[in-house]
């Protein structure tokens, strides 16, 4: 059965704009695209109860948490949100604290910003908030949103370390276990931008169940009912395994190259969509449909 909570995941560096310019107000609509190409707006416009959702900011996996919930606190707020918090957690004790259950309960959505995925599922795995969590995201009108790190770690299993250089030789992809909102996926993120290709081919070819998904920056999906939909300005990657027909992955030594034969990739942009059922990518805009009558 399908959760009833939705799912946005983002490839990173949304453009929020910059709210430290000094000259924002002035100058909003030159630096804020998003507002049109739509994922802050997605967000809220998905969520439960619109601009009076009630919006949990996690800034555990980053570095800097203190300006970065800031950040998004005042790009929801500018978009109209009215119900904008800052969710702390910087330990496995407050992850387990009372407190922080019952505003997880009273939350529509929770946005987890960038940073490191593996310090963000080593303090929030198997705590009580993150069981309250998945239990919001299976059973209610609710929304998990992750940017970079957030996105990543969304998955049953997630990569969390590996160069884009030598992403396709043996071993160099290191993965472990995510927060688990999607299954048979796995997401990396700043992909375009950084060339990570190669590094979803080695985790699709260890396992090509497994699909591949790359989301580019200020780009994203929104998944729902087993839809993916891309939102943002960017490209979305998917890798697709399941048909692939050799690889030498099992007979070489670690750090060699890998071959692949037969590897499927798509490429979506905005409004495309792709059915995790069927493993269907149809485009929005195709030059192909509907198909002209021939006379």
């Amino acid at each position: 059965m399908d959760p009833k909570g939705k799912l946005i995941v983002i490839g990173g560096a949304v453009n929020k704009g910059s709210f430290a310019e000094t000259d924002f107000d002035q100058n909003v609509e030159k630096n804020l695209n998003f507002f049109e190409r739509g994922i802050l707006r997605k967000i809220i416009d998905e969520s439960k109860s619109k601009n009076d959702s009630v919006i949990e900011i996690l800034a555990t996996a980053s570095q800097i948490p203190q300006i970065v919930g800031p950040e998004y606190k005042k790009a929801f707020e500018y978009l109209g949100a009215k119900n904008v918090n800052i969710l702390d957690i910087i330990n496995r004790e407050q992850a387990n604290s009372d407190d922080v259950v019952e505003r997880i309960k009273k939350a529509d959505v929770v946005m987890f910003t960038g940073g490191d995925q593996l310090r963000l599922t080593s303090i929030l795995g198997g705590t009580r908030f993150h069981e309250a969590l998945l239990d919001k995201y299976e059973n209610e009108d609710f929304i998990y949103a992750g940017t970079s790190a957030g996105a990543a770690a969304a998955s049953e299993n997630m990569i969390y370390q590996g160069s884009s250089q030598e992403a396709l030789l043996k071993g160099e992809i290191k993965t472990t276990q995510g927060l688990g909102f999607i299954d048979d996926v796995i997401i990396d993120t700043h992909f375009v931008q950084r060339g990570r290709i190669g590094r979803l081919f080695q985790s699709v070819v260890n396992n090509p169940r497994t699909l591949g998904i790359g989301l580019g920056e200020d780009t994203g999906l929104f998944i729902f009912n087993g839809i993916m939909t891309t939102v943002g300005s960017g490209l979305v990657i998917i890798v697709d395994g399941r048909f692939i027909k050799d690889t030498n992955l099992t007979n070489i030594e670690l750090g060699q190259p890998i071959s692949i034969d037969n590897l499927t990739v798509h490429v979506m942009s905005m409004n495309d969509t792709f059915d995790l059922k069927t493993k269907d990518l149809t485009i929005n805009n195709s030059q192909y449909s509907p198909i002209p009558q021939v006379r």
